[in-house]
């Protein structure tokens, strides 16, 4: 019998992020539900190193939060003339040179920017608040299940600042420009009829049954060939930035390599 993740126990375990992998699927958790998920550098760093400990055995992960939130965004800490221990506040970082201040963005990005790797696919489970930075760590994912009591909201702007954690492309791409620009500089909140209607979430569900829609669409993801898959999230990342005639190209080289491969005749 194949150890489970639980038997295994957690390849990661810190700041708030709890990493455990189980065969082909992994598992990344938000675990400070006293605060509601809220995220700090340390937790971002967390997730980019959960990232980089993926094996390769890996074809799914899971992003989800203990208990009623998936991620109330930003701690306000953050905001506090102090900040966190052993981080630059936000006051330092704006009074900081610019290229120092890109940087330290950059890093704080990476945590966002791994879960559409073209060798994963990357699922959302979202219940309760994802606002902020909890909205944007939704839409790194490819894949968004959401409870039918989520509330998505993109409070950046209400607060003087902009979303910079890597939300905004994706945003667009699902809902479009005016809804996006509507959605972000309201602040207001999205519900799960609508983040289905929009096309921000794939699938809404009772709060009760979030996690087994999740593993439910975990398994009907492993089921097809794992390089079939990789090849065609590839083609689909690449559309928008493609032209028609571009994309018919890029169609049949993908499908040239996988007919190689399927015959034995690849590299």
């Amino acid at each position: 019998m194949a150890s489970s993740a639980q038997d295994l126990g957690p390849v990661l375990d810190k700041d708030g992020v709890r990493l455990t992998v189980d065969d082909a699927i992994a598992t990344v958790t938000l675990t400070n539900p006293a605060k509601r998920n809220a995220q700090s550098p340390a937790l971002w760093r967390a997730l980019t190193e959960a990232g980089r400990l993926l094996p390769g055995s890996v074809r799914v992960v899971v992003l989800r939060g203990e208990g009623k939130s998936f991620s109330a965004g930003l701690d306000r800490q953050a905001f506090t003339p102090e900040g966190f221990d052993g981080e630059p506040s936000f006051v330092d970082l704006a009074r900081g040179d610019d290229a120092t201040l890109d940087a330290t963005i950059a890093e704080y990005q990476e945590a966002f920017t791994w879960w559409r790797r073209s060798d994963i696919v990357s699922v959302a489970a979202v219940q309760g608040h994802a606002i902020g930075a909890g909205f944007q760590l939704a839409l790194a994912c490819d894949l968004r299940v959401v409870a039918d009591d989520v509330q998505f909201a993109m409070r950046e702007t209400s607060l003087g600042l902009v979303p910079d954690l890597t939300g905004t492309h994706p945003l667009v791409g699902l809902v479009g420009y005016a809804r996006a620009l509507e959605i972000c500089a309201t602040g207001r909140f999205v519900t799960a009829e609508e983040a289905v209607s929009t096309g921000l979430a794939n699938l809404a569900v009772p709060a009760g049954e979030l996690d087994g829609a999740v593993r439910d669409l975990a398994a009907a993801l492993l089921a097809a060939p794992r390089d079939a898959v990789i090849e065609t999230k590839a083609l689909l990342r690449g559309a928008q930035d493609r032209t028609y005639e571009e994309q018919r190209v890029a169609e049949r080289a993908a499908q040239g390599r996988r007919l190689r491969d399927l015959a034995g005749l690849g590299e």
